[in-house]
């Protein structure tokens, strides 16, 4: 089976590479081509995690082996593009059932109709809940799920076919093909996007802006040093309470290194590239560097004795991958809106005890703002208040399942939970920016794929959102109420013409940031805050 191919092709792309034997192109190029039939004959999502878990070290070295060889032979914008098609294959895959047709339709609608109803039935099959069997074999047949199996490939033929007619339309021909590195750059148009790719072979970090790339390269320990960073952390995680001394002391140290190690050459590239401080900046990360607090390395040296970290000189944020960044700034179907934005607040305070001030905080706002607090949110209303709200606050616990994902979710009233699968199941073409005031809303648990960045807040993303605030680890809710005040004084009223409200909200988030951190809180509590998107 495609397993048992992709465990051959890794093996091959280990030893041609290891003796620079020409046919390593070759052995990668299978490597890609077996992993993609690996996932395809999955039929649903939690089978497809169960598959990448399962062949974990090939899934996650893969990409960045070939992109580190690329680099390596003077290749680095092919190494882009091949970082972009080997991560986040979950969340690329779902992406292309809702790839927009009206190029398609304005050719062909029959086509366009037919592969915009193949598309809904297959991503019906994919997003179904299901057991995982064993699909190396033939017992899949006799599997409580066989008929979904059946189905999916049965479908996924069609798909295929469907997609062949399609290319051969004048102007299709790359239908559906990985995106190329003339349309992947488009992400750096707004501002610099900084790819590590972390790596045995070699390690790199590419600057991309508009039509320049930079590659810096790192130090033969870089790859040890980064390992033993994020070891640091999970470690002082696991073994102290994150508001005991203790743990300040291993982030602190984890932060003042990350900036020795990534922080100081890319400052000193950037401002080569002549990008100004206080400009936008995104961070797209691989392997260990998914877990590291990459926004707030620091303290950065400085003559005037004032403690600076890299959120003080840019303003940082993240993306799972260049064309999930690229599809957050795509045009809304209805035209874009610069009209101050309806807010959908979700509450549980029943669960928190320091919610009731964040909730007024919220509904005091001078928007409107319509409230699903304590029974009214239900999984089934949130979902509706989400699909007619352009932002979205929640207030609750966030929920984490190590090893099941698709289980991540928010905690609800009378012990109902809205599960990640439940969050990606939904369309919300209006939905713009969303507020996670929920702990481990962009963690990774220790079982997870880094690169597939399966969290609740590249769920958001996925389904719609733009922009998205999301935590590291669990947060204290009491810090929400300071945090939402800031936030939103600032992204209401900042005098932005032709700037979407969603586009401020990376700004709002950093200096209500700084705001919290001059309260003298503890490290953690303001690390915690990351922001994804547009």
């Amino acid at each position: 089976g495609p397993s048992y191919r992709f465990r051959l092709s890794y093996e091959w792309a280990i030893i041609a590479h290891h003796f620079g034997h020409p046919s390593v192109t070759d052995a990668y190029e299978n490597g890609f081509k077996d992993m993609q039939d690996t996932l395809s004959y999955a039929p649903t999502l939690e089978s497809q995690h169960h598959r990448l878990v399962s062949m974990r070290i090939g899934f996650q070295d893969m990409p960045l082996w070939y992109a580190s060889y690329q680099i390596d032979k003077g290749q680095p914008i092919k190494a882009i593009e091949t970082l972009e098609r080997g991560r986040a294959l979950l969340w690329s895959e779902m992406r292309d059932f809702r790839t927009s047709t009206d190029q398609l339709r304005a050719v062909d609608p029959t086509l366009a109709a037919e592969f915009e109803a193949i598309n809904r039935d297959l991503e019906q099959v994919t997003m179904s809940m299901a057991p995982c069997g064993n699909m190396e074999t033939d017992s899949w047949k006799t599997d409580p799920f066989s008929h979904l199996v059946a189905k999916q490939r049965q479908v996924l033929g069609d798909r295929n076919k469907l997609i062949s007619r399609i290319r051969a339309l004048p102007n299709f021909r790359n239908f559906l093909e990985p995106p190329s590195f003339d349309a992947l750059r488009s992400a750096a148009l707004h501002g610099p996007v900084i790819i590590i790719n972390h790596c045995m072979w070699r390690c790199d970090l590419l600057v991309l802006f508009r039509d320049s790339l930079s590659l810096i390269t790192t130090t033969d320990d870089f790859y040890s040093r980064a390992i033993e960073l994020g070891d640091r952390l999970v470690d002082a995680r696991k073994h102290h309470r994150l508001e005991s001394k203790k743990y300040e002391r291993a982030l602190r140290s984890v932060l003042q290194s990350l900036y020795e190690l990534v922080g100081k050459p890319v400052i000193e590239v950037l401002r080569e590239m002549k990008i100004p401080e206080q400009s936008r900046v995104w961070w797209c990360p691989t392997s260990v560097f998914c877990y590291l607090p990459l926004h707030a390395m620091g303290p950065i040296p400085s003559d005037d004795g004032v403690t600076r970290y890299f959120s003080d000189i840019y303003i940082p944020s993240y993306t799972p991958s260049l064309s999930a960044l690229i599809t957050s700034r795509k045009p809304q179907a209805e035209g874009q809106t610069f009209q101050k934005p309806s807010i959908l607040l979700v509450a549980q305070p029943e669960s928190l005890k320091h919610a009731i001030p964040e909730i007024w905080t919220i509904q005091r706002l001078t928007t409107t703002v319509t409230s699903l607090i304590s029974k009214n949110a239900t999984p089934s209303s949130v979902v509706e208040g989400l699909k007619h709200h352009q932002f979205s606050h929640f207030v609750c616990h966030g929920n984490l399942e190590e090893g099941k994902p698709f289980n991540a979710s928010f905690k609800l009233s009378g012990g109902r939970q809205l599960t990640l699968l439940e969050i990606v199941r939904s369309q919300l073409p209006t939905a713009e920016f969303a507020f996670l005031s929920a702990c481990h809303t962009a963690e990774l648990t220790e079982e997870s794929i880094p690169g597939e960045a399966l969290h609740l807040t590249a769920a958001m993303q996925y389904c719609g959102f733009r922009s998205v605030v999301g935590t590291m680890w669990a947060m204290a809710d009491q810090d929400g109420q300071y945090l939402a005040e800031d936030f939103y004084k600032s992204i209401l009223s900042s005098d932005e013409p032709g700037v979407p409200y969603y586009e401020r909200s990376a700004r709002a988030l950093r200096d209500a940031v700084k705001n919290f951190r001059s309260k003298k809180v503890p490290l953690e509590r303001w690390v915690n805050y990351v922001h994804y998107g547009a």
